[in-house]
């Protein structure tokens, strides 16, 4: 392109051949542009040959990447999202479920409150308000002017650019499924009579939650897991259509988002793509949710 801008600066090329001192040069431009333009034209290895094949499998955007690609590389910020999505609100909801559930009174009352709150807002409408309250770097701009830019320092950034606002607008969100079910399998176990055996052997409570409690919860632990890895994929997908979820990077969502033009005159190629691959990825989870329930719940038919 170099060369190119150098004989673009000619009105005409055929005017070096009337002048001679510029003949030479013309022309060795034109040769050594010839030459480079040629190397494009040349026949590729079969390695190259069979990963531009595959890359152009399901064709490319307006912007030309690949559709194949992006899609791939959307499972890895799907599988990220839904694993500490997953995580951090099973713990969230594990500890408060097992804190109401076996305290009672003004632990139980507090808590039952504060998922109730939560519950009765929308949870869509939940994640964008959560979402949007990071945008525009404002809160980034507070945290950091009373910690000397110490948030700047960890994240390297402004937090909207990171998938650190998903993970905790989903957190936030979704701890109140696991809360609830485990709080309800809490208050069934501390009536059974070898938790109420150790009360009376003088056992502390800690060690009664973490001994006796808490292992025979573990299976809706990873029941709730399972669904709220789910949950936190199409969630993902949602939020980055509308512009509040992955701002950096691929994401299903986001090509969805930018294929409106493409549908409207007929190509179907990046928003079918999107949508196979997710679906693909959800009923996979879906099917280990069904198997997890039939192997860990014995209530499960």
């Amino acid at each position: 392109w170099e060369l190119y801008d150098q004989l673009a600066e000619l009105e005409n090329v055929n005017d070096a051949v009337i002048a001679p001192e510029s003949s030479a040069r013309v022309t060795s431009l034109l040769s050594d542009l010839d030459a480079r333009c040629e190397q494009f034209l040349l026949p590729v290895a079969q390695t190259g040959s069979t990963w531009r094949t595959l890359e152009l499998l399901l064709g490319t955007d307006r912007q030309g990447r690949s559709i194949f690609l992006r899609a791939v590389y959307s499972i890895r910020v799907a599988i990220m999202v839904g694993l500490v999505t997953g995580v951090m609100a099973v713990l969230i909801g594990t500890l408060t479920g097992l804190a109401a559930g076996y305290f009672g009174g003004v632990v139980d009352g507090l808590i039952t409150w504060l998922y109730s709150t939560f519950a009765s807002i929308p949870s869509i409408v939940l994640l964008i308000v959560l979402a949007f309250m990071f945008a525009g770097g404002d809160l980034d701009q507070f945290i950091n002017s009373y910690t000397g830019n110490l948030l700047r320092t960890l994240v390297g950034g402004r937090l909207d650019e990171t998938l650190i606002p998903v993970y905790i607008s989903f957190a936030i969100t979704y701890w109140i499924g696991p809360c609830r079910v485990i709080r309800g399998e809490t208050l069934k176990i501390k009536e059974l009579e070898y938790v109420q055996a150790a009360v009376v052997m003088g056992y502390g409570r800690t060690r009664i939650l973490l001994r006796h409690v808490l292992p025979n919860v573990t299976h809706l632990m990873l029941i709730s897991f399972s669904l709220l890895f789910i949950g936190a994929i199409k969630s993902e997908v949602i939020l980055s259509y509308l512009g509040l979820g992955v701002q950096n990077g691929p994401s299903w969502g986001l090509m969805i988002s930018q294929s409106s033009q493409e549908v409207m005159k007929g190509f179907f190629w990046q928003i079918g793509t999107a949508t196979a691959f997710m679906f693909v990825l959800v009923l996979a989870f879906n099917i280990l949710t069904d198997a997890l329930q039939d192997v860990f719940d014995p209530k499960h038919v």
